[in-house]
Parts: structure tokens; C-alpha cells; sequence
């Protein structure tokens, strides 16, 4: 992580044990009085999931976001998620459960390093339009032209971005690779990546298949292309989801992406086994069981009461959310 990143993991006192199921009645109770919705990614514990109101990845987020009726919106999440709430609802107050919880994407690509990029193409004559990843903090959104997310990227690029501009893919390299190989369209990919995506391992998934045959690898576009082009399904999360609930035969899925997604797909097709594809560790190169986001598993259920209870951390609003708005408005309600 980058020096003076305010939203690097850090280690923190854990909290003293309390009951998960007195938490829940607790945030049910505390939900009430304090006029809030819940939101959460599939990322973030089951437990968590079990008590939001809204569960989603972050395209289905982001729009129920902008149909909450409630006054508060507590974004069990990330910082960009709970930011791009906020943005879309500027007259909601906005809580995240831990301000610490952030991206290894969104760090990757700083706004000051993106609009330097961004003047030396211009500088070399490239007409290009600048299309970023949701997992991107405002600041870099309101220097964009577009923004997508793993459900939506492909459909965006082939009908609204113009075939002639070339087009600045950000920050996610293996994303845009991706992206390129499904639309045809050439991209200028900026080098960042996904903590999580980046560790898994072929050579232990392509043996967990052989032990299970007629099982199906399903990856998320953020993973390297040696794992993209071993799976038998790509897609984002919602397309997960979907795609095993529309298999009726019971199956062993081995699942590339955040552990925590396992959740929400036993809940869509209990009828199928999931398996968790596992990573290599950088430092050693062993396997491990790694693929758990730090940053989502800075929310817990304590944390979520805790911001109910107390009503932050807040979510303030910010000069540049305003251009922000418009990009994010443009890219994902139209």
C-alpha cells in the first residue's frame, strides 16, 4: 500500500465478543429509530448480508441507492461504494461502518496521477475518452467520461463510448483486457489491479476440477487472463448469481472471486456445492486460502450498529462530487 493512504488495512484492537444474534435485533431496532436502510455488497459476511436491506453488487447498489426512502443510508461496503451513494443521494446522510475499509483498485490510480496521464495523451494527440471502473474514488469519477461496473462494461462500451475515440481504461488492468478481447475495442489499460483477483492460483484450481468432474469455474473479469480463459463462466457477480440459479442440475461450482460471494449464490441455488478457488501467497508462494478482502472484512455487525448508534462515520459531501454526479448518473440510471 501507497505511504499516507487513508484507507490502507491497518491492524486494529479486535472488539470484545457480543452475541451476533443480540447485534441483529439491535441494528433491526436501531434501523427504526434512526430512519436508515442498509446496504451491502456481496463481498461483506453472510451475517451482514442477512440483516440489509438491500444486497447487490455494485451496479444493483448503486441504483437502489437512489430509490432509498429512509433519511440514512449505512453502506456496508467499501469507501468508493458508500461515496457513490452519497453522490447520488446528496441530501441523505451517508454512514459506513469502517472509513478504513477501501480498495486496492481505487489507490492504484490517484486523481493527481490520472489527470497528469490523462495531459500527456492529450499532449501525444490521442482523442480518447477516459472509462473507469466503478472502483474508483469520486475524485478520479469527476475526471471521466464514462463508468461501468463488471455487469454493465461491455454494453456501455459497444453502444454508448463512439468507435472513433480511443479509450483510457482505468484502473483495472486485467478488467480492460477483458474487455477488449469480448467488445474488439483497442484500449490504453492503466497498470492497476485487484488484491484479491490478482492471487489465484491455475495450477490448484485446473487440479480441483480433475477432482471434481463435470464441475464449472466461474471467474470474475477482475481475475488475470490465465484464469479467464480456464473458466467456464465470466462474469460479475450479479451474472454469477444468475447463471447458477438458472442450472437445476445439481453441480460443483469452484468460484474465482471474494470468498464472501459464496453466500449469496448458496442462497440462489442451494442445490449446488461451491468451492473456493484458492491463492497463492505473494511473499511465499505457497497456496492459501486468501481470497478475503481485507478492506470488506472491516465490516462487521458491531461496526454496523455502531455507526447507526452513533451516526458516523459520515460520508461529507465534496466540491468535485458534483461532476461525479453527472458522470455516474449518465453511466448508470440512463
Amino acid at each position: 500500500m501507497p505511504e499516507n493512504n487513508p484507507f490502507a488495512v491497518v491492524d486494529a484492537p479486535e472488539a470484545p465478543y457480543e452475541d451476533p444474534l443480540d447485534l441483529m435485533d439491535e441494528i433491526e431496532r436501531l434501523k427504526t429509530e434512526k430512519d436508515a436502510t442498509i446496504l451491502a455488497h456481496y463481498y461483506v459476511d453472510g451475517e451482514i448480508q442477512d440483516i440489509a436491506d438491500c444486497v447487490g453488487d455494485s451496479l444493483k447498489l448503486a441504483r437502489d441507492a437512489t430509490q432509498v426512502e429512509s433519511s440514512t443510508i449505512v453502506f456496508s461496503g467499501v469507501h468508493f461504494m458508500a461515496e457513490s451513494a452519497k453522490i447520488m443521494n446528496p441530501e441523505k446522510r451517508v454512514l459506513i461502518p469502517d472509513l478504513l475499509a477501501g480498495c486496492s483498485l481505487a489507490d492504484s490510480c490517484p486523481p493527481d496521477k490520472l489527470a497528469a496521464f490523462q495531459e500527456k495523451l492529450r499532449g501525444e494527440g490521442h482523442d480518447f475518452v477516459t472509462v473507469a471502473y466503478i472502483n474508483t474514488s469520486a475524485a478520479v469519477k469527476s475526471l471521466c467520461d464514462w463508468i461501468v461496473t463488471s455487469g454493465n462494461a461491455r454494453e456501455l462500451i459497444e453502444t454508448k463510448v463512439p468507435q472513433d475515440k480511443e479509450i483510457l481504461f482505468v484502473p483495472d488492468q486485467h478488467l480492460g483486457r477483458y474487455l477488449m478481447e469480448v467488445t474488439g475495442r483497442e484500449m490504453i489499460l492503466w497498470p492497476g489491479s485487484c488484491m484479491v483477483h490478482e492471487i489465484f492460483s491455475l495450477q490448484d484450481m485446473l487440479r480441483a476440477k480433475r477432482k471434481s468432474p463435470g464441475s464449472q469455474v466461474l471467474a470474475h473479469p477482475e481475475c488475470p487472463e490465465n484464469i479467464l480463459h480456464a473458466a467456464d463462466f465470466v462474469g460479475g457477480t450479479e451474472k454469477m448469481r444468475r447463471h447458477v440459479a438458472a442450472i437445476s442440475e445439481p453441480t460443483t461450482f469452484l468460484v474465482a472471486t471474494e470468498v464472501n460471494m459464496i453466500h449469496p449464490l448458496k442462497l440462489a441455488a442451494p442445490q449446488h456445492e461451491f468451492i473456493p478457488v484458492p491463492g497463492i501467497m505473494a511473499d511465499s508462494g505457497e497456496t492459501c486460502a486468501c481470497n478475503r478482502c481485507p478492506h470488506m472484512a472491516r465490516n462487521t455487525l458491531q461496526k454496523v450498529r455502531d455507526c447507526l448508534r452513533d451516526g458516523q462515520p459520515e460520508i461529507e459531501w465534496q466540491g468535485y462530487f458534483d461532476r461525479a454526479k453527472e458522470v455516474l448518473e449518465r453511466s448508470l440510471l440512463n
